[in-house]
């Protein structure tokens, strides 16, 4: 019989299993995939955003999906302590812009190895390709896992199987089916952090195109914006993608739903943020002089993207074949406001299996926020994105999946060996 089982090797059960094993009971991991921290190796682009450098307030705000819950987690183990455990195992770290935490190396490939070695080290038993096909219970007392193979006995387990995004990287709702079986509600499940998909279809023209210091704003129907993001952002075949559409996302899913009195109804995209709307007049002034005999669709060469011109021009209802000598100072003052206020009308999100990270979960007010311990199964805890917990992108999810991992980790293991559990004390 193990101390504790742990079902799910991604950042969240790795680290519970890390946590566990440092403070002396043995550990099995089980994981249904042949590698762990498949999810691990692909985030940030496959530089792994382990997470943010703000405050403690900074992280619970980024978190819209019950980030409250997460104040002792992140009291106990949060960002500062993240990093020191990350140096502790040999792995050195840097801060980039919007406080964005990676790897120096800038490789999640590092990052998995290290772990994988670290859970080595601490003898912690890692099975690979083995499936979990139910929790093994006695009445409201967990009392092991099953696999298709054999059964594994524990009156400790902890779920971190994850959501229902990327299902190719092992997350396919099982912890779900397990949860609501002994007794746990599931809060609806939902995509978060999901690209949008736009009526619009020369986006399909511009697909891959990379835009970078844009101001993004949803639009109600009745033409008030009610959330903005400045960064970067991609045209895709279906629509829209990249970091401010992924913040963003989240609010528009829930508009799309009716769930919020905003019903939406349109992206606008600000091309030239920086530049007050007679700045950016004067810009084009100076363009049209210099190209004065040139069609308006050469003139925009040094304004905008090759590619993005002549489909911008169609949408804000220009000929680019015009020679610019022909703009009036209306038309000029028009092409002002269409450069600040491109609009794109959003139609749907992409499925949950795009998202990338998944909103509802295993309600938290069914789980001991101080030790992920569930209050309807004794021995039975929660880490990660199998929770209902979701956050905006920058790092965020990422720590709360190993707080919540850590969290159950040093609870179970100072429950299984007697000592009292003490929430708030730094990492060593």
């Amino acid at each position: 019989m193990k101390h504790v089982i742990v079902v799910g090797g991604g950042a969240a059960g790795i680290m519970a299993s890390i946590a566990a094993a440092e403070s002396g009971v043995n550990v099995l991991l089980l994981e249904k995939g042949p590698r762990l921290g498949r999810k691990l190796l692909i985030t940030g682009k496959g530089r792994c955003n382990l997470t943010n450098n703000t405050d403690l307030q900074g992280l619970i705000e980024n978190i819209p999906g019950n980030g409250t819950f997460l104040y002792s987690a992140f009291s106990f183990f949060g960002n500062r302590e993240l990093m020191q455990f990350f140096e502790k195992i040999g792995l050195q770290v840097k801060v980039e812009r919007g406080a964005r935490v990676f790897p120096l190396s800038d490789s999640s490939e590092e990052v998995v190895s290290l772990l994988e070695k670290h859970l080595k080290k601490l003898g912690v038993e890692v099975r690979l390709n083995s499936p979990v096909q139910d929790l093994v219970a006695d009445g409201n007392e967990i009392a092991g896992v099953a696999t298709r193979k054999e059964t594994f006995l524990s009156a400790k387990t902890i779920v971190a199987t994850g959501g229902l995004s990327y299902p190719k990287t092992g997350s396919t709702g099982d912890g779900y089916r397990w949860a609501r079986k002994l007794g746990h509600t599931i809060s609806p499940l939902k995509p978060a952090l999901i690209p949008l998909e736009t009526k619009e279809e020369w986006v399909k023209q511009v697909q891959g195109l990379t835009l970078k210091n844009v101001l993004v704003t949803a639009v109600s129907c009745n033409g008030k914006p009610f959330m903005q993001e400045f960064g970067e952002l991609i045209f895709t075949h279906y629509g829209l993608s990249g970091p401010t559409i992924l913040t963003l996302s989240r609010e528009i899913s829930l508009n799309l739903e009716g769930k919020y009195p905003h019903n939406m109804g349109c992206i606008e995209i600000n091309l030239k943020p920086a530049l007050k709307p007679e700045q950016l007049d004067a810009r084009l002034q100076r363009d049209f002089r210099k190209h004065s005999r040139k069609h308006l669709k050469n003139a925009l060469l040094e304004l905008l993207p090759v590619n993005l011109i002549e489909p911008w021009l169609n949408q804000a209802g220009f000929d680019g074949e015009t020679l610019v000598h022909q703009i009036t100072r209306e038309e000029r003052q028009r092409l002002v406001y269409e450069l600040q206020h491109l609009k794109l009308n959003v139609t749907g999100v992409r499925p949950i299996e795009e998202a990338i990270v998944t909103a509802g979960g295993v309600s938290v007010r069914e789980v001991n926020p101080r030790t992920m311990a569930s209050r309807i199964c004794k021995g039975l805890y929660f880490a990660g994105e199998v929770l209902d917990i979701d956050g905006y992108t920058g790092g965020f999810n990422l720590q709360a999946a190993f707080s919540t991992g850590w969290v159950a980790g040093k609870a179970v293991a100072n429950e299984s060996l007697g000592k009292p559990i003490k929430m708030g004390e730094n990492y060593e």
